[in-house]
């Protein structure tokens, strides 16, 4: 129920005890109904191969990667400069400058991401911008980048839910799946609350389906 309707509803409550019944109005709230809560679409690993490989240009191919590779948010991805990309091996990482909440971070690079990466920037040249706009005075548009995602999602007939936010979903469940603690992924995704990182334990399927039940705990007869 909407917030509007719900003081709709005390309104109409309060004028028949006042009008109809000519009595003292007393207080009702009506509590808000819950809104259910939806798990989002999750990609397979399989899933995001098809996607990556169904990708047209260079450009569109290595951003979709980075996003899923890193975890990032569209806006992270958008924004990368080629100076945020730390290759030395002793720390490899991403910077995320001024993520959500303004706050800078770094996650993970992968040598085989960088080896697209470094194949991709000799390609272009770009700077500072790793993913600049055709002008190149400025990093790609979001809306740019969501487009590309849902090009190659269509291409690669995967279901038309949600945008490239998904990459992001399905790197923190596959994490997940791969044995990461849950810590390490909040800071990973650049989280606040730990309560934010959690939802994804009900995403991640090799964590419910390998777990036993306690009936097989049972002595057996």
């Amino acid at each position: 129920m909407a917030y509007a309707s719900v003081n709709q509803a005390n309104c109409a409550i309060r004028f028949l005890f006042e009008k109809v019944l000519q009595r003292a109005s007393i207080r009702l709230d009506i509590p808000m109904a819950k809104v259910p809560q939806r798990l989002p679409q999750i990609l397979s690993r399989s899933d995001v191969k098809r996607l990556i490989k169904a990708c047209t240009t260079e450009r569109a191919r290595i951003l979709l990667m980075t996003t899923y590779s890193a975890g990032l948010r569209v806006s992270e991805v958008c924004n990368l400069q080629v100076a945020d990309i730390e290759s030395a091996p002793d720390r490899m990482c991403i910077k995320v400058r001024q993520g959500k909440g303004d706050k800078d971070r770094y996650t993970i690079l992968s040598p085989q991401l960088l080896t697209h990466l470094r194949t991709y920037w000799s390609n272009r040249r770009s700077r500072p911008w790793l993913f600049p706009n055709p002008s190149g005075d400025r990093p790609i548009d979001i809306k740019t980048a969501q487009r590309l995602y849902c090009a190659a999602r269509d291409d690669a007939e995967l279901p038309a839910n949600g945008g490239i936010h998904t990459l992001r979903h399905a790197f923190a469940t596959h994490m997940l799946e791969s044995g990461v603690d849950l810590h390490t992924l909040q800071r990973l995704l650049g989280h606040g609350h730990i309560s934010t990182t959690m939802r994804y334990l009900h995403l991640a399927r090799s964590k419910l389906t390998g777990t036993t039940s306690p009936f097989d705990l049972l002595d057996p007869d």
